[in-house]
């Protein structure tokens, strides 16, 4: 794995970190997490800038929202009990699946 993709990951990793900082912000009233989730956005943003200097735009985009649409959902479903049944699952292994394609596939600039 390139520089550019281990960029795109953590990238992903921080959507992941500041959604879930969105929803314990309280509508950004509770200001230690809100400056938290910030810093995360703001972090996330870098890394996928850093990313998109060699990969292609909408891989890296695609790549970037779905780590985090995928996370995010996982972790609902792990630690805030959100709904589990299997059109939910099978929708997001779609969503893994084309990740995994685009990696395949993408060309670096």
């Amino acid at each position: 794995m390139n520089t550019a993709w281990i960029y795109l990951v953590l990238a992903g990793i921080c959507e992941i970190g500041w959604a879930f900082g969105l929803k314990y912000s309280a509508g950004f009233t509770k200001i230690g997490v809100s400056i938290a989730t910030v810093v995360v956005m703001i972090l996330s943003f870098i890394l996928l800038a850093q990313a998109m200097k060699t990969l292609p735009l909408g891989t890296a985009y695609a790549t970037w929202t779905g780590i985090g649409a995928v996370g995010t959902a996982l972790i609902g479903i792990v630690f805030l009990n959100e709904p589990r049944d299997f059109v939910r699952i099978l929708c997001l292994l779609l969503i893994v699946c084309g990740v995994i394609g685009l990696k395949f596939f993408a060309k670096a600039d």
